[in-house]
């Protein structure tokens, strides 16, 4: 075992603290990876803290995490939440004649205070094949119109299919504060996104070995386009790929991000913590 994982638990040892306190803009906090147990959402607050990543956007997206985010934002005044039918949800609550009452339900659970952000909805051409195409991109619609009649930042999920993401966009309007959650276009798509106004947002995916070409495209966004994430408990950053992602792992990322920008740290952490509240607004 290496010497930066905790050997009782296998947990990936706390990085280095931030200069500056940062916001993980999408995570899991209902989800655990394997079978393990629930998350302590006091501990993963209290780890994060104390590295510099004092707020959260915790993700719910199905109806379980939807009901779940509405009651963890009222106990813990780091989370902020975020609902919507994911991708994948869409054609199997349209398969099962369930898309009016779950539509309904999120739409309800959106109306709260604390709930700032409309997501993850999106296309996910990779787990759900052709048959599935006209859900969601119907679901997708949806959650647009959603967003802008609730005044919400919407949150995109695009795996595979970021033509149809940018075609739908354009064609319904996009809020005006669009997210895209652990972005993973090329350097083109990008600038695209930056010229709508678009936000990027990146994962630990960005210092993967083999990302050189989401590297080239961070490189191209402007700070005030920028978002970081850990979309926990998946895709934890290098050195410690595979193991179980959680916000205290976001320095890593912002390091990361730092190198590719050429910005010191405490500029892309400050950075990131306007561009948090300017999308979000204020968690207290």
């Amino acid at each position: 075992m290496t010497p930066d994982v905790d050997r009782a638990s296998s947990k990936p040892a706390a990085p280095q603290p931030l200069p500056l306190p940062v916001v993980d803009n999408h995570t899991h906090l209902d989800i655990t990876r394997d079978g393990g147990p629930p998350v302590d959402i006091g501990a993963a607050i209290a780890d994060a803290t104390a590295v510099g990543v004092d707020r959260m956007v915790q993700i719910g997206c199905d109806l379980e995490g939807a009901r779940f985010t509405e009651r963890v934002i009222d106990a813990y005044p780091a989370l902020l939440g975020g609902v919507a039918i994911h991708p994948n949800e869409a054609p199997r609550l349209e398969d099962a004649g369930q898309t009016d009452a779950a539509r309904a339900e999120i739409a309800r659970i959106a109306e709260h205070p604390r709930i700032r952000v409309i997501g993850e909805t999106g296309l996910d051409y990779f787990r759900t094949g052709p048959e599935g195409v006209a859900a969601q991109q119907d679901s997708f619609r949806w959650h647009i119109d959603l967003a802008k009649r609730l005044g919400k930042a919407l949150q995109i999920h695009d795996r595979d299919s970021h033509d149809d993401v940018l075609r739908i966009l354009q064609e319904e309007g996009a809020p005006e504060r669009t997210v895209l959650h652990c972005f993973s276009g090329d350097i083109e798509m990008a600038r695209e996104c930056v010229r709508r106004g678009y936000l990027l947002s990146f994962a630990g995916t960005v210092t993967f070995k083999n990302a050189r070409s989401l590297r080239n495209a961070l490189a191209v966004v402007p700070l005030e386009n920028l978002l970081v994430e850990t979309d926990a408990p998946y895709l934890t950053p290098v050195p410690h790929r595979g193991a179980n992602n959680a916000s205290y792992l976001v320095p890593l990322t912002v390091r990361a991000m730092a190198e590719v920008l050429g910005v010191a740290v405490p500029i892309l952490c400050a950075a990131l913590a306007e561009t948090s509240e300017r999308t979000y607004g204020p968690w207290s």
